[in-house]
């Protein structure tokens, strides 16, 4: 069945325009009733379906899910690019994300209106898959580039500003529809698809929904897609916080939430996860959790409509919960304009709008906004930036990113590039001075052992097949010659000197040819290993296909055949041109040096693939000190997706800056800022951990114990959290609080003054952050609870307020199951960054103090501990709730605090276990060992995993008073809950 004849139930003939849907007067949700009203069962359960098919008797288009908006529109064709989202965090600038957000929803309106879509029929998506609020946990994550920051509070307010953008200001239409992307827990790569999250209490609603309740809470977000991955052993795609949170928090708002799929993700429960027994049922379990469009199988409706029909025969869901699914798509569309043209106030926009002057303008702004000065001289020295006088007379531009400007998965194509060479040339010409570039990459030449011929591009077809056929080709030659860029872990990428393009397979006929501007796609073909062989050869092998590089004697032809090294072409390597050696002339001659490395944003980390490591490869990190032991006034400039451990750089060189892939003017800003005719405002929005500092693994969400990110990390970063130095100098005095004490459920203004102290203009983002003195719960360092971007002239001052209610300060209470703040003493703390804070005030909260746990004949479910060792979060069905486990082969620990232990006679636990053998769950009063055994429970072999019991015992001991509970879990088990029984 196609996904353009789907079955119907013909309703009697109407005129389309006159029905009550067509009805602009009418309230939208009797729209939407009346519509829905109208179309038959398999129309509604077609549009569940990413692609929901047209339906001419009413009029009805086709409508799709998603166009990728993330910084600029993506994937449609060439649009206003703008730093990626890292960037645009770092520029802690709602005001000016916002203004990009809006540009961007622009011209994905004039996508919509005035180009066909690259893929499928009808019209591009008006709604926008953007903005990532996924929290920056783990710097090393693939999509590092894709989010805002590791602080929900900024993250937030972002994210926040974004969607105000994309939604536009009309209280009746929406000029986008944006989509906060994943919900939840989604901070890794690797094993994405069956890796599981586990996100105790605290840290799931302190830190991963705090980044998302804004936007929904107060509905500038109009939908969420949901993450890949599983949260406590359970896929997203069916959790019970799709509803119990999200579309809990917007309620209030009156819209309906409209939740999308990520790709392929639905049949991910089965085909991946293995969570449920088919797709019907899969498909079922999803529409009830909260899915209310299912990304799957690209444009083939009829997969998805079969397996919900299916669902539908079985009794597994009913016509209401596919109508609830269709009631929300629909409410979108009409708020969208989709019905009401003539009054949309949107529908004007012109195709005049993509890359439109005001846009590049903007474009220029967000990219210089974004840039971090990291370093400028040590103390007591002259800071090398901004470059003036005779440091630019000559300066050297070097190094594999100097002229190149690389696109990212969610890019979209730049209508044009100024590269930083460029907009370094631009600049220093304009003063006198030359730029001289160097990328510092070795050109090379391969022989072919079987021919004697060198790898070369075709003379009289230079985009056509590579070829090893000329055996009197010379090793200068152009066509020859390959530009060897060394990416890390063996990862290179060629580019031919003559064609000036990358090295790609062709899967067509598994050839070779220098034909790519770049390294692109969702699967890369551009990348290479030359793999040494005992003999001093190299075997070339193509890292997408895996296979091997041969030549075929007859006609010197290069195709990717080979499985094994055995069966592969030998290729002799020599180094035509030593990028180093080149690139230490240019810096010896010059006066001063700028050195761009970085990454690529489609190699050695992006969606699917986390990075190794944090340290730059070896190659760049070679190349920068060479540089910078031929010219001591060398500046580092980072060009990345994501934070390097620049331990050396810092130690040894003036100046250190970042950009992210900044878009279209990266050029332009990077020059503004190196020579100083603009401020370098932007500050760090993750931490940068040093080389040395072991970072907790990938998959150990919980910041609390790990020790992720400023709020918990204890050992000293390269750069913290809210870094970023400045051209001037900035003063803070008088740091005053309206009352030294707040009730808990009060708030307090503080004020600050602030004063540009240098000799220049200059920004400052003042960061307000509180500490939590002598708390009974493992409080963060410090957390960020407000902060302000302030721009002031040289001599200027500003009084700075803040109103920052109880709330800022508070934690989840697993006692109580909701946010407290607890009395007691505080801080409030003001400065430039996480650490550097120049003034502290204190606070206390006054209230009665919190009351012991209470267990006796109360239920307290496992997950709600104060403390943990060697567990891990499961499922504690497919539906909801949660329990805890030992770690393989371990035994774990539960503490729970401040119990009250009075009358307690018996201990009653709900257990499963599946594997036969011991186990064994022990009740503690203090440590284990150290304190008192209550009570010792073997547990029983059940049917299943969900296949829950309960074992009641008597107490061993009856002890009064408030005591630390720990229980000791031996064995494989699960734990969903105990109490004590009185």
């Amino acid at each position: 069945m196609s996904s353009t004849s789907l079955p119907t139930e013909p309703l009697p003939a109407a005129a389309p325009d006159r029905f009550p849907f067509r009805d602009p007067a009418l309230p939208v949700r009797d729209r939407v009733a009346d519509l829905l009203s109208r179309l038959t069962l398999d129309e509604r359960v077609a549009m569940l379906h990413q692609y929901s098919p047209e339906v001419p008797r009413l009029g009805l288009a086709s409508f799709r899910t998603g166009t990728e908006t993330l910084h600029g529109v993506a994937w449609l064709g060439p649009a206003t690019t703008f730093p990626q989202a890292v960037g645009l965090g770092a520029t802690w600038d709602e005001e000016l994300v916002h203004q990009v957000a809006t540009a961007t929803s622009i011209e994905q309106r004039a996508f919509h209106y005035h180009r066909p879509p690259v893929v499928g029929t009808g019209r591009n998506s008006l709604q926008g898959w953007a903005p990532v609020v996924n929290l920056l946990r783990d710097p090393r994550w693939g999509r590092n580039e894709e989010g805002y920051s590791e602080d929900p509070v900024h993250s937030a307010r972002l994210g926040d500003a974004f969607c105000r953008g994309m939604a536009g200001d009309d209280p009746t239409y929406l000029r986008t529809a944006p989509i906060l992307k994943h919900f939840l827990g989604y901070n890794n790569e690797d094993d994405r698809y069956t890796t599981s999250s586990g996100l105790r209490p605290r840290v799931l609603h302190e830190y991963d929904l705090a980044a998302f309740r804004p936007a929904v809470a107060n509905g500038s977000a109009t939908g969420v897609m949901v993450a890949y991955n599983l949260v406590n052993g359970r896929p997203c795609h069916v959790s019970p916080l799709i509803e119990a949170e999200l579309r809990r928090w917007a309620e209030p708002t009156g819209q309906q939430l409209f939740v999308v799929s990520d790709a392929e993700a639905p049949s991910n429960l089965v085909d991946l996860e293995h969570y449920f027994e088919d797709h019907a049922e899969s498909h079922a379990a999803a529409l009830k959790a909260g899915i209310d469009s299912f990304t799957d199988h690209g444009e083939d409706t009829a997969t998805t409509f079969g397996r919900l029909k299916e669902a539908l025969r079985r009794g597994l869901i009913s016509e209401d919960d596919v109508d609830t699914a269709v009631r929300r798509q629909l409410s979108i569309r009409f708020r969208l304009g989709e019905f009401d043209p003539q009054l949309d106030p949107y529908a004007g926009i012109g195709w005049d709008v993509v890359d439109a002057p005001e846009h590049r303008a903007l474009a220029l702004r967000a990219a210089t906004e974004s840039i971090v000065l990291l370093k400028n001289g040590a103390a007591g020295e002259r800071p090398l930036l901004p470059l003036t006088g005779d440091g630019l007379r000559r300066v050297a531009v070097i190094g594999p990113l100097a002229d190149t400007l690389f696109e990212d998965w969610y890019s979209g194509t730049m209508p044009y590039q100024v590269t930083v060479a460029a907009g370094l040339s631009a600049a220093v010409a304009a003063q006198g001075g030359e730029v001289v570039l160097v990328e510092g990459v070795d050109r090379i030449a391969l022989r072919a052992v079987s021919t004697g011929a060198l790898l070369a591009a075709p003379l009289f077809d230079p985009s056509g097949p590579l070829q090893a056929a000329d055996t009197e080709a010379q090793e200068q030659s152009d066509e020859a010659g390959f530009d060897l860029f060394d990416w890390g872990s063996g990862v290179l990428t060629l580019r031919n000197v003559r064609t000036g393009r990358y090295v790609s397979l062709k899967d067509e006929d598994r050839t070779l040819a220098a034909d790519q501007l770049q390294p692109n796609g969702w699967d890369v073909h551009e990348t290479f290993r030359l793999e040494p062989q005992p003999d001093g050869t190299e075997v070339l092998r193509n890292i997408h296909s895996g296979r091997y590089a041969v030549v075929d004697a007859a006609t010197g032809r290069v195709v990717l055949s080979a499985d094994s090294p055995e069966q592969a072409e030998r290729w002799r390597r020599s180094t035509v041109r030593d990028g180093t050696a080149e690139a230490v002339a240019a810096a010896a001659a010059a006066d001063t040096a700028v050195v761009v490395l970085g990454n690529d944003p489609h190699i050695n980390g992006r969606e699917t693939q986390d990075r190794e490591g944090i340290t730059l490869p070896p190659a760049q990190d070679a190349l920068l000190r060479a540089v910078a032991a031929a010219r001591p006034q060398t500046a580092l400039l980072v060009m990345s997706s994501y934070p390097y451990a620049v331990d050396w750089a810092e130690e040894q060189l003036p100046a250190v800056v970042w950009t992210s892939h900044g878009g279209q003017e990266t050029g332009r800003a990077v020059a503004s800022v190196l020579l100083g005719s603009a401020e370098p405002a932007g500050r760090l929005q993750q931490t940068w951990y040093r080389a040395e500092d072991e970072l907790p693994g990938r998959l150990d969400y919980d910041i609390i114990k790990a020790g992720w990110t400023y709020q918990y990390h204890r050992a000293a970063p390269l750069y913290p959290f809210g870094h970023g130095l400045s051209y001037t100098s900035f003063g803070y005095s008088d740091l005053r609080l309206s009352a030294p004490v707040m009730e808990q459920d009060g708030s307090v203004e503080v004020g600050v003054t602030l004063a540009n102290t240098g000799g220049r203009d200059g920004t400052e983002t003042v960061q307000l952050y509180a500490r939590a003195l002598d708390a009974r719960y493992q409080a963060p360092r410090l957390k960020l609870v407000d902060f302000a971007k302030v721009r002031l002239a040289a001599g200027e001052s500003s009084e700075l307020r803040f109103t920052v209610p109880a709330s800022a300060l508070a934690h989840w209470d697993v006692v109580g199951g909701g946010f407290t703040t607890d009395p007691g003493g505080y801080e409030l703390l003001v400065g430039h960054s996480a650490e550097a804070l120049a003034l502290t005030a204190p606070l206390t909260v006054s209230g009665p103090a919190p009351e012991p746990r209470v267990a006796v004949d109360r239920r307290i479910p496992a997950a709600d501990f104060d403390d943990y060792a060697d567990l891990v979060l499961v499922d504690a069905d497919r539906t909801d709730g949660d329990a805890l486990t030992p770690a393989p082969g371990g035994t774990g620990e539960l503490v729970f605090r401040r119990t009250a232990l009075d009358g307690a006679t018996g201990l009653r636990v709900e257990v499963s276990r599946t594997e036969p053998g011991e186990a064994l769950l022990e009740l503690w009063a203090g440590a284990p060992g150290s304190g008192i055994l209550l009570a010792s429970v073997p547990v029983p072999a059940t049917r299943g995993r969900y296949a829950w019991t309960t074992v009641e015992v008597p107490l061993l001991r009856q002890l009064d008073g408030v005591r630390d509970l720990h229980l000791v879990l031996t064995g494989e088990q699960r734990l969903a809950a105990f109490t004590l029984i009185g």
